[in-house]
């Protein structure tokens, strides 16, 4: 029997797993409402890059697959239909680097803002008036999320049902907290307002100090995972080329010795990048809190 028979087997059985994953999944069901176009920095752009790194990885596995049929059919290795696909979409997660940067600049914008809207009340500025005049002073990452909140405002919807939109705007625990601040001053209407926003301002660039401490740390282990991905792969790239090293895994049995092996240690790679990832601090305002008190 040519090895071209079991290759094409193995492609058609892999293939067939593949769709059944994806016919599997889950999909927001179709709304006839428009949808408004994401902003940068908003959660439901956050949301399209997830959809377009699920795409890319999408096309990462069939181009896999297409490969590992090739590299089966020449060599005789159909082991080649698995690590293939796998190697291609595992790679992009493994060396990349999470959202730490993008979110510490998001908090660094919001402490620029709070000082800046605290400025504005100290002139004796009405709250409302003060939250639209910081739209020509925003930073770029929370530009869109206080555009939206301006328009809110001008479009004469409550200020506190347009302060709860900013915080799930925000999408972020920090958010919260200003919002709640701010939401509490449209309440009561009193005095001190500039003061208390000021604190507040002073407590996000200690939390931003903090967080930028602990990313420097958490860069180490993510740093040595990353190199040891890379080398690994550049190892085994040469001892494949060898023959005689890898000749005892030509086998079935050693076939399937060597997949067990390659998972195991992928999943030591995986567990060094995920201990340096951190949580996100629970939200307590408006839809987010609501679902996760679900």
């Amino acid at each position: 029997m040519t090895p071209l028979i079991p290759a094409v087997a193995g492609a058609l059985v892999v293939a067939g797993l593949l769709g059944l994953v994806l016919g599997l999944r889950r999909r927001p069901v179709a709304s006839n409402t428009p949808r408004r176009r994401a902003l940068p920095g908003s959660p439901g752009s956050r949301w399209s890059r997830s959809a377009g790194a699920s795409r890319r990885t999408q096309r990462l596995l069939l181009a896999g697959v297409a490969i590992g049929v090739l590299v089966a059919t020449l060599t005789g290795w159909v082991v080649a239909l698995l690590i293939v696909p796998a190697t291609l979409a595992g790679l992009p997660y493994l060396l990349s680097s999470p959202e730490s940067a993008h979110q510490i600049e998001r908090l660094e914008a919001m402490e620029e803002w709070t000082r800046s809207l605290s400025g504005i009340l100290t002139a004796g500025v009405g709250l409302e008036q003060a939250l639209i005049s910081t739209l020509r002073s925003t930073p770029e990452p929370i530009r869109p999320e206080v555009t939206r909140l301006a328009s809110r405002l001008r479009a004469r919807w409550g200020t506190e049902r347009a302060l709860r939109a900013f915080a799930d705007d925000l999408d972020d625990a920090t958010g919260d907290l200003v919002a709640a601040n701010l939401i509490l001053a449209a309440r009561r209407r009193g005095a001190g307002v500039a003061s208390v926003l000021e604190a507040l301002a002073e407590s996000v660039a200690a939390d931003v100090r903090a967080r930028r401490e602990i990313e420097a740390d958490r860069a180490k282990p993510r740093s040595t995972a990353r190199w040891v991905t890379i080398i690994t792969i550049g190892v085994l790239a040469v001892l494949a080329l060898t023959g005689d090293y890898i000749a005892p895994y030509a086998t079935p049995f050693g076939q399937v010795i060597l997949v067990v092996l390659l998972s195991l240690y992928v999943t030591t790679l995986i567990w060094m990048k995920r201990m340096a990832l951190g949580q996100s601090l629970p939200r307590f305002i408006c839809a987010a809190a609501k679902e996760a008190a679900r």
